[in-house]
């Protein structure tokens, strides 16, 4: 087993031992649909090549990873853990953009609205400007360790949301 294309979904891959002596896994791809939809609609280039950069991490990581090769139980191998991790990172740092992006879409249509009349800016501006109305999720894991340490905050923005 080389490679693997799965949906991005949180609680995907549940066993630490899935990818137990596939060594020669090197390669995670995403099912095409929500996530590409989403990022391809995000407004600033910078946070298209951020999400393109996370999706692509993996592929960096996963060939040093352990695999876990003896038939010892604890010996399950990091791979299954490190795609896992990546999943919940790229998922959360989607939730966050879509928030931001719903964030800057607010103010500039307040922004339009003081020029031009508001349902004009509803019914020929906003529509355009919208992200795909696909809802992203990432669980609740207090039971594992914090996955998040690594990453870094998306422009300092606050969201408490868990999905968006």
């Amino acid at each position: 087993l080389e490679r693997i294309t799965i949906p991005l979904k949180d609680g995907l891959i549940t066993r630490d031992d899935t990818f137990r002596g596939c060594e020669n896994l090197r390669q995670v791809d995403l099912v095409e649909g929500p996530i590409h939809e989403t990022i391809a609609s995000l407004q600033l280039e910078e946070w298209r090549n951020n999400m393109n950069e996370e999706i692509d991490a993996i592929n960096q990581i996963l060939p040093t990873v352990d695999a876990g090769f003896s038939e010892e139980e604890d010996d399950v191998g990091e791979k299954a853990q490190a795609i896992r991790t990546w999943i919940r990172s790229v998922l959360r740092k989607t939730i966050q953009y879509k928030a931001q992006h719903q964030h800057v879409l607010e103010e500039a249509a307040a922004t339009l609205q003081v020029a031009l009349p508001q349902d004009i800016v509803i019914k020929n501006v906003l529509p355009f400007l919208e992200l795909p109305a696909y809802t992203f999720e990432v669980g609740d894991h207090d039971d594992e360790e914090d996955d998040s340490d690594n990453e870094e905050d998306v422009d300092d923005f606050d969201d408490d949301e868990s999905s968006y």
